[in-house]
C-alpha cells in the first residue's frame, strides 16, 4: 500500500518505496523522473554500485551496453564490474562474474512452450526428442551484473553476489558440458553487460561439443551493443536456441522510472533481430516477454508492446509473466488472474498469434 507523492492517491498497487502511481508517471514525467532518480541512486548505493553511468572526460570507453560508460582511472562502470586500472579496463571482457547450475529439462524457461527443450520443436536437427527433452538438462549461467536497475527485479540478489567469488574464464567451465547438456541459457542479472564472455563461452562450448545438439539461448533486457547482439544472435540461429527479450514497458517515462533506463535501445535491438528470424523460423529464434507489475504494467502497456511486436512479425511468441513482490516493490500484490487474462486478450487483439501466460501458479 502506497501513496502517490504527486496526486495524493493511496492504493494497494502503488509501491510505498517509489510512491508514484502510473498515471502521474505518464502525465507528470519530469516530476516523476526526479523523484525516481533519488530512489534509484539510493538503491545502488546500498550495493556499492555507481549511482549513474560514469561520463568522465578522458575516461576509457566501455561500449558493451547502452550505458557507454567513460571510466576514469580508479572508477568503476555502471555494471559494477569493470574498473579503470592504469588506463585499462579490468577484468578482461572474456572473464565472467557469474554462477551456474544444471536444470533438468523441461524447465521453467520463458520460452518453454515453444523451445526445443520444452516441446521438441526443430527435431531432429535442434532437439533430441520429438517432445520435451526428459533426461537432458539446461546449463543455466546467471550473471552477477546488469545494465538496468529495475525496482521490481525478481532476481535482485545478484547485486549481493557481484562482490563475492572469483572471475571465470570460458575454459574453466568445460566440465559442465556433459553429454546430457542440450542447451545453455545466459540470464541474470543480465547478459547485456557481459556479452563478450557469453559469446566466447558459447563458441568454446559449441567447438567442444561439435557434432552434438547444444542450443545457445539468452534471456535479456536487450540493451547490448549492436555488434555484440548480432554475434550472439548468429550463435542462436546456428544452434537452434532462442533470444528472449524482456520488454518491460512501452511508455519510455514509465520504463525509465521503473528501470532507471530508456527502452529505446531495447526496442531498436528487438526490431533489428525481428528482420532476421525468417532465416530460421522453426524453432522460433526470437521470443518476447513482459512482467505484469501490478499498478504499473497492465493492459495499456501490453497492448502497445504487442502492437509493436505484431508490426514486426505477428508470429513472434509473447509471454506474459505473473509478478511476485520483490526488491523495492516488496509490498505490491501478485498479479491478479483477471488482469493477466485481460492482458492476454489485449495482446491477441493487437495482432499477435502466440501469447501465453507464465508463472500461472502466482495468479490469484
Amino acid at each position: 500500500m502506497g501513496t502517490c507523492k504527486l496526486c495524493g492517491r493511496t492504493q494497494p498497487e502503488i509501491s510505498s518505496e517509489l510512491s508514484l502511481c502510473a498515471d502521474c508517471i505518464k502525465q507528470k514525467p519530469e516530476d516523476a523522473l526526479t523523484l525516481a532518480d533519488k530512489i534509484h541512486r539510493n538503491s545502488r548505493r546500498k550495493f556499492c554500485l555507481p549511482e549513474l553511468p560514469p561520463r568522465s572526460p578522458g575516461g576509457v570507453a566501455c561500449r558493451i551496453c547502452l550505458n557507454s560508460c567513460a571510466i576514469a582511472e580508479g572508477e568503476t562502470g555502471y555494471c559494477g564490474l569493470r574498473k579503470n586500472i592504469a588506463g585499462k579496463l579490468e577484468p578482461a571482457p572474456t572473464l565472467g562474474k557469474l554462477s551456474f547450475y544444471h536444470d533438468p529439462l523441461p524447465t521453467n524457461c520463458v520460452a518453454d512452450w515453444v523451445c526445443p527443450g520444452g516441446t521438441g520443436s526443430g527435431y531432429p536437427k535442434y532437439a533430441y526428442k520429438r517432445g520435451p527433452e526428459y533426461g537432458y538438462k539446461n546449463l543455466a549461467i546467471f550473471f552477477h551484473t546488469c545494465s538496468f536497475n529495475c525496482l521490481f527485479c525478481q532476481n535482485w540478489h545478484f547485486k549481493e553476489e557481484l562482490h563475492r567469488g572469483r572471475l571465470i574464464a570460458p575454459e574453466d567451465m568445460e566440465f559442465l558440458l556433459d553429454e546430457t547438456t542440450s542447451c545453455i541459457c545466459f540470464f541474470g542479472g543480465d547478459p547485456s553487460s557481459q556479452m563478450p564472455f557469453a559469446i566466447a563461452f558459447s563458441r568454446f562450448a559449441l567447438e567442444k561439443r561439435k557434432g552434438r545438439i547444444l542450443r545457445i539461448c539468452f534471456e535479456t533486457n536487450g540493451s547490448m551493443n549492436e555488434s555484440l547482439l548480432d554475434e550472439a544472435f548468429n550463435l542462436v540461429l546456428e544452434s537452434g536456441g532462442c533470444m528472449k527479450f524482456d520488454l518491460k514497458a512501452w511508455d519510455d517515462n514509465l520504463h525509465r522510472v521503473l528501470t532507471g533506463q530508456t527502452n529505446k535501445t531495447t526496442l531498436r535491438n528487438f526490431a533489428r533481430l525481428a528482420e532476421k528470424i525468417e532465416a530460421r523460423p522453426e524453432p522460433p529464434p526470437l521470443v518476447a516477454s513482459t512482467l505484469l507489475v501490478p499498478g504499473y504494467v497492465a493492459e495499456e502497456e501490453v497492448e502497445n508492446i504487442a502492437r509493436f511486436i505484431a508490426s514486426l512479425n505477428p508470429n513472434i511468441p509473447y509471454a506474459l509473466l505473473a509478478f511476485y513482490p520483490q526488491f523495492y516493490f516488496y509490498d505490491l500484490p501478485t498479479t491478479k488472474k483477471e488482469t493477466a487474462l485481460r492482458c492476454k486478450e489485449a495482446a491477441l487483439k493487437a495482432g499477435l498469434k502466440n501469447v501465453r501466460l507464465g508463472n500461472i501458479h502466482l495468479l490469484k
